[in-house]
């Protein structure tokens, strides 16, 4: 190869051309995140020579950046769901995550999950990730508190009670603050440093390299501007996150999310991982969903409130996980001009003190009337919406959204609206949620189902256990990539 050929993930090497390895291993991983150190952990632990390389300064990834819920259960339930008086049913967990996300739902990573659920549990505490005995009963995105577990999802929120028994199953690290994310990584780098795995820093993953039968043996990597040849003698584990740092790949695979939403994640969440697995016959799937959010809660008052488009017409059961509203706000966008966020100065509450939504005041009233012209909808159709809402929910009852009677009250006067139109305000976030597509033991698999000898990948690089926004719940990420990055270190090092 010339020295001015530029080398692109999309075209792997050959490894009959390569004259030197620079760097052998038994496998190498791409990605120092939650899904990378899980693998190294237990390849290493399965007598296998590890190499990581992170293209950042230092290990976390988006694992480091998130709050760390763990989504976990079934089996009767954890320590923790027991000590807080609840049961978990591995079919109920399961029934709900196919409920979640429909025929989008990878049944068999679901089951693999749900039934290894507590024994995943275990591993985390083995390693001395610190889970509370105590549950925090409020509706929050996180726990502020050390407490541990929390409804993190729609368990309690229609349609999903019409599929399984609600048993909160976010478990949230023993750390006060949005401080899960740094103490997760910061223990399991101590697991894999301890167990002598040899970690590359500030180094990138640019190419995979097969041989001529398209079996992975290897990776390129540039370490100090220089490009290595790295063999890789059982695999390479594509760790390397997902794509939404990447606007091309958004427009192209998720255009429905390519409007003007926040992308979070790290700088390493460009795709580069996905695009290398393309570039030897992988195949894709789900690349087209993402997480989105509008995170109206805290504080929880809010959910009492109604969300309305210009037309003054409700499109969700406000009760439900910040994720499902979000992802139905973007789609009511699609024929809307406005979204509103309807409620009254008690609903309104702390907004000002804690909220993360970050929309503003649209308009008040001291009658619905005054509201609706401030907020210039057709005349009478505030009127008609609120006068309907408030006339079920004297009575407990949500005939057209199902709104749990928990949150059901009348709204009442003065009114408030926060304009929670995309581009306007509100803070939208999202991540992709499709990536390459592997077994759950993370085989990477062609498009005809075929497992690509000697390639690996688990976290956001493959399309996990989470599908869709609508039926997302924090701690799936978290507890997708430490497990499935787990089962991917073992089947490399079985190799």
């Amino acid at each position: 190869m010339s020295q001015t050929e530029k080398t692109i993930a999309t075209a792997p090497r050959n490894s009959k051309d390569i004259t030197q390895w620079d760097i052998e291993t038994d496998i190498a991983i791409i990605g120092f995140g939650g899904a990378g150190a899980s693998a190294a952990i237990e390849a290493a632990d399965a007598g296998s020579k590890v190499c990581i390389f992170e293209v950042a300064s230092a290990s976390g990834g988006s694992t480091a950046l998130s709050s760390a819920e763990i989504y976990m259960g079934g089996n009767g339930g954890t320590p923790v769901q027991q000590a807080c008086g609840y049961h978990d049913d591995t079919e109920n967990m399961i029934n709900y995550l196919k409920a979640c996300f429909g025929n989008q739902a990878d049944e068999e990573k679901i089951r693999h999950y749900c039934e290894n659920s507590i024994a995943h549990y275990n591993w985390l505490t083995g390693h001395g990730v610190p889970f509370k005995m105590s549950e925090l009963k409020e509706r929050a995105i996180m726990a502020l508190t050390d407490d541990c577990l929390l409804f993190t999802g729609n368990e309690k929120a229609y349609p999903f009670t019409e599929h399984a028994t609600p048993v909160p199953r976010g478990h949230n690290l023993e750390i006060e603050g949005d401080n899960g994310g740094p103490l997760l990584m910061k223990i399991l780098t101590e697991a894999v440093v301890a167990r002598g795995v040899d970690i590359h820093y500030d180094s990138r993953a640019l190419t995979l390299i097969t041989n001529d039968s398209g079996d992975v043996e290897g990776v390129v990597v540039r370490i100090d501007q220089q490009e290595k040849t790295v063999r890789a003698r059982k695999g390479v584990i594509l760790c390397a996150g997902g794509f939404c740092m990447n606007e091309e790949m958004v427009r192209k695979y998720a255009p429905t999310f390519d409007c003007g939403l926040i992308p979070i994640g790290n700088p390493g969440d460009n795709g580069s991982g996905i695009l290398m697995g393309m570039g030897v016959g992988a195949g894709t799937t789900n690349m087209h969903e993402c997480f989105v959010s509008l995170p109206y809660y805290p504080p929880a008052s809010l959910t009492y409130g109604i969300l309305v488009n210009d037309k003054a017409q409700r499109f969700i059961n406000e009760d439900c996980y910040h994720g499902r509203v979000g992802y139905n706000a973007l789609m009511a966008h699609k024929n809307s001009s406005r979204v509103y966020f309807i409620t009254d100065v008690e609903g309104y509450g702390d907004y000002e003190k804690m909220s993360y939504l970050g929309a503003t005041v649209a308009g008040t009233g001291d009658s619905i009337e005054e509201l609706e012209q401030e907020l210039a909808l057709p005349e009478s159709s505030l009127e008609q919406t609120v006068t309907n809402y408030n006339k079920h929910a004297e009575n407990g009852k949500d005939p057209y959204f199902h709104k749990h009677e928990a949150w059901l009250r009348p709204i009442k006067p003065p009114y408030v609206a926060l304009d929670c139109t995309l581009g306007r305000g509100p803070f939208y976030p999202f991540f992709t949620l499709g990536g390459l597509d592997t077994r759950p033991t993370g085989e990477v698999l062609s498009p005809e189902g075929k497992v690509i000898r000697g390639l690996y990948a688990a976290g956001r690089t493959t399309a996990g256990l989470p599908r869709t926004a609508a039926g997302y719940a924090s701690g799936m990420s978290v507890g997708d990539v430490t497990y499935f990055g787990r089962l991917a270190g073992k089947a490399a090092a079985e190799a």
